[in-house]
């Protein structure tokens, strides 16, 4: 690809002009950028932009610019902008961090704060604007997939210097090796490698020294901020413990290999020459090689095996920067009954390191570890510095140091912790086969062997159930019937998912009044459940259907015929209407009346503009003007005002005269000769026209008007004088929103929303979107069926996600809502549609709650765990654990709720308290 010259020139050291339009400066950037894209590779920089810069950048050469704060609607219409001044970063650096080392701030999020750019275009950008500070950035690759990723927060490190206690900070990529560690500090502190030994100092005390080698800093697990020590022999003194490592045995100091990279101190690029692949000692070994894996992480002896005798389970997680998400879903995972006795046994027999979908049994044996520790006795917190390695490897989308999703995390480590302990060493293929019309026990039954027959662990058999999903396909109504298995349920808070809307029904035969009606549909719907919601609210008969429209400025902007269209892009402002039209509809005509008044009191006097709201009615074999003329008077019909006199001297819209009869009605016709006979014989009762579809062009209709007619016929009614004096124009005035937008109540606790409700919802019959579309064996077509969920079999342990979170490419936003979830007594046998018995009890009790506190982009995790041997609940929030109420425990913060399942009590037999949480 050969990208221009931009043809910006100097002029006396003042900022590039362009000599061409500014659409050549997006053209050049564009290119680049792809350029860029198609070579991704470990080293190449990319530099950091203050979105504020980049979006005054993007309206002066005309892009579509990305709207924040949040809006409904994503993107602003491409303006022109002036020529945006220099690039400016300040922004988005840490206050005070100008000069050669700018920081930026931690808080900064990508798109929202700023934007990454590759090298070639910053170099553009900054020859045609100048201005800065420069940003300058690596790219690494992370994790085992080796994803690439641009690092914007290199790893800080705390240098301790043990002669003077002095610190300074060091600022290396997490990717750079032991080596070029070793390389900085020596040539900062000015000594000689072989003089220096570097420890881990983490939590400001000795962990293990760390060896010049090729072994990288996350290997290391180095943590951002965190200290390191270093210790210097002078003159043939050895410091206490110089030449050892954390357990007294002495170690030589491997040389440092002269480093290709330039390391810089200050934060700029820095590149990565080692590799290492992992431990290299083999951690598969039995319960022994478990024991030595886990020592070596932050001092913690662990060595002997533990059981919740020894009153543990009390040990907090210490926060290694932003990592609280972590923390909790870590919480209520270790504290849940059957997976800490799991874990607290001698797994290792059951490790699948062969499973191409697990992580070589390397994140069980982490997470194994770090329970155990977690149950050790005492209440000293842990560093999860190694399970945190591990996952940033197999998972790398939480790497780094920014706040993540609880669940998110939850469900990962589920998968990961199935699949690492997954006992079916070669999984089998099953072809599975279709219900066709089988008894769903059957069905069921054959699609759970199916599932265990691949699936085998410890995570299935406590965590995960089954449920059954019925799909209808809505063109030749085949129904397939599938059992799926589930690891936790994401509930739908109702006010997340329901929305009231007000639409105006109009009869399309003229047979009553207009009326307002408002109904609660899916927010995530179709256009299918309006009408629906619509036909029930109105009593629209079996012959009936409704056709919804959209009314802008006094005309129809659009009909809304597919009943497969989303909700969503029908706006609260918006106004909607429905016509009630015979269900033969399909093969008549359509008659769409748009309504005019003459201008009298402005500036515009004498033109014709529009009101009030378009009718609809359909029309049957029509020949002539005639036939329009007597639709219109049809529909009028329920506007006739009452008590009018029928010797009203009007005719149509003119004094009367010699050759104009006084008409009772707009149906009525002259009888008498008129001055202009052929005018009088050939008028219409009303002033019509045939408009086109935008309502531009005007042809007057007359009664033997042979008019050629199509499937929809769209005319202008001009009201006069007489319209006004025989219709009330009233009822088709002020149509209202969709939603108008009113003080919003805040929702008490006795208003807040129930657990079952969520459930309701989740289990709601409604359509597929348009993105997830069923391919129809019958049809063999993808077709948007309905989709229908039913609980078939629940698991030991069951989990309840409370989906407060709702996401789009620049918008993340949460409820707060109070959800009424009960702590005793979940009796769930009103959802479960299998009717074996053997499936045990359907009744749950509350033992761990995943919180989250705040609210967009950021926020606190922290969690409730009840320890069942002591019957007593606490909060754990990072590394500080407290006992806690269990009256406390219920708040709007819960986002995250697990249950375990109540054994040796049947159904219904369950002692409630007077505030039963029984479906009902």
């Amino acid at each position: 690809m050969t990208i221009p010259d931009s043809g910006y020139m100097m002029e006396n050291g003042s900022i590039e002009l362009p000599c061409g339009p500014p659409e050549e400066e997006y053209r050049i950037v564009e290119q680049l950028t792809q350029l860029a894209e198609s070579n991704l590779r470990d080293g190449n920089l990319y530099y950091v932009i203050s979105t504020r810069w980049y979006n005054c950048w993007q309206k002066y050469t005309g892009q579509p610019v990305e709207v924040f704060p949040f809006d409904e609607h994503p993107t602003e219409a491409p303006r022109r902008a002036d020529r945006p001044g220099l690039i400016d970063n300040s922004d988005i650096l840490l206050n005070g961090s100008d000069g050669d080392d700018p920081q930026l701030l931690r808080t900064v999020e990508e798109g929202r704060d700023y934007v990454l750019v590759p090298k070639d275009v910053w170099e553009r950008l900054h020859a045609w604007y100048k201005g800065g500070p420069v940003l300058a950035r690596k790219m690494i690759s992370v994790g085992d997939s080796k994803q690439f990723h641009v690092e914007v927060f290199p790893l800080s490190l705390i240098l301790v210097n043990s002669r003077d206690k002095s610190q300074s900070v060091l600022r290396l990529s997490k990717k750079a090796s032991l080596h070029e560690l070793y390389e900085t500090v020596c040539r900062l502190k000015g000594i000689v490698p072989e003089k220096a030994q570097i420890w881990d100092y983490f939590n400001v005390q000795k962990q293990t020294v760390l060896v010049a080698s090729n072994k990288t800093l996350e290997e290391s697990n180095l943590q951002m901020d965190q200290h390191i020590l270093l210790e210097v022999q002078i003159d043939g003194f050895r410091p206490s413990g110089f030449g050892m490592d954390s357990t007294g045995n002495d170690m030589a100091l491997v040389p440092v290999e002269p480093s290709r990279a330039s390391v810089t101190i200050a934060g700029g690029p820095t590149l990565s020459n080692g590799y290492s692949s992992g431990y290299s000692s083999n951690i598969y070994q039995g319960i022994n090689s478990i024991k030595s894996y886990g020592d070596m992480e932050d001092g913690y002896d662990t060595s002997r095996l533990v059981t919740k005798g020894d009153r543990g389970g009390l040990a907090g997680l210490q926060n290694l920067g932003n990592t609280c998400f972590m923390n909790s879903a870590l919480q209520c995972l270790v504290h849940t009954p059957p997976i800490s006795e799991y874990f607290l046994e001698d797994y290792s027999n059951e490790i699948n390191k062969q499973n191409p979908l697990g992580m070589h049994g390397e994140l069980a044996l982490a997470f194994g570890e770090l329970l155990r520790k977690l149950w050790s006795s005492g209440q000293t917190p842990v560093a999860p510095r190694v399970f945190k390695t591990k996952l940033a490897r197999f998972a790398p989308q939480f790497s780094g140091y920014n706040q993540h999703d609880s669940q998110e995390l939850l469900a990962f480590l589920l998968d990961g912790l199935h699949e690492d302990l997954n006992r079916v060493k070669q999984k089998p293929y099953i072809e599975t086969k279709d219900s066709d019309g089988r008894p769903d026990e059957e069905v069921a039954d054959e699609y759970w062997r199916y599932h265990k027959a691949r699936n085998n662990s410890i995570i299935v058999d406590v965590c995960q159930g089954q449920y059954k999903s019925t799909l209808v396909c809505p063109v030749c109504s085949k129904i397939s019937i599938t059992f799926d298995p589930f690891m936790y349920l994401s509930l739908p808070l109702p006010s997340t998912v329901i929305r009231t809307m007000t639409v105006t029904v109009f009869y399309g035969d003229g047979s009553g009044l207009p009326l307002p009606y408002t109904v609660s549909v899916l927010k995530h719907g179709s256009c299918k459940d309006l009408v629906q919601a619509l036909g029930v609210a109105c009593c629209l008969r079996t012959d009936e259907y409704l056709l919804l429209a959209e009314v802008h400025e006094y005309r129809i902007y659009k009909y809304l015929e597919n009943p497969s269209e989303l909700l969503g892009s029908i706006k609260d402002h918006e106004h909607i209407v429905a016509y009630r039209l015979p269900k033969k509809g399909a093969e008549l005509t359509r008659l769409e009346i748009t309504h005019r008044v003459l201008e009298k009191d402005n500036l515009r006097a004498g033109e014709r503009k529009l009101f009030l709201t378009p009718l609809v009615t359909l029309l049957e074999d029509p020949q002539s003007g005639v036939d329009i003329d007597v639709a219109v008077t049809r529909m009028l019909s329920p506007l006739r005002r009452k008590g009018f006199s029928s010797s009203t001297s009007i005719c149509n819209g003119r004094e009367p005269t010699n050759g104009c009869n006084i008409q009772s009605g707009p149906g009525t016709q002259p009888t008498e000769n008129t001055e202009s006979e052929e005018m009088s014989v050939n008028e219409l009762s009303f002033r019509l026209c045939i408009t086109d579809d935008r309502g531009l062009s005007c042809r007057p209709i007359f009664r033997d008007s042979l008019i050629k007619f199509g499937r929809i016929v769209k005319v202008m009614l001009d009201w006069t004088q007489r319209e006004h004096d025989l219709y009330d124009a009233s009822y088709l005035k002020d149509l209202p929103e969709v939603h108008k937008t009113g003080v919003t109540v805040k929702k008490t606790k006795q208003e807040a929303i129930s657990l079952f409700s969520c459930l309701d919802a989740f289990l709601k019959e409604e359509p597929l979107g348009p993105d997830d579309m069923w391919y129809c064996p019958h049809c063999k077509e993808h077709r948007q069926a309905t989709k229908k969920l039913d609980l078939w079999r629940l698991p030991d342990i069951l989990v309840f996600h409370l989906k407060r979170f709702s996401y789009s490419r620049w918008l993340k936003n949460k409820l707060d809502s109070f959800v009424n979830f009960p702590i005793r007594n979940l009796d769930l046998s009103k959802y479960v549609k299998s009717n074996e018995a053997s499936e045990g009890s359907h009744v749950y009790e509350l033992y761990a709650i995943s919180n989250h506190y705040g609210g967009l982009g950021g926020g606190h995790y922290s969690a409730y765990c009840k320890l069942i041997d002591d019957n007593r609940w606490y909060h754990f929030d990072d590394a500080h654990v407290s006992p806690v109420g269990e009256d406390e425990i219920r708040t709007s913060a819960a986002y995250v709720l697990f249950y375990q399942r109540v054994r040796g009590k049947s159904n219904g037999a369950v002692g409630e308290p007077s505030h039963s949480f029984r479906a009902s």
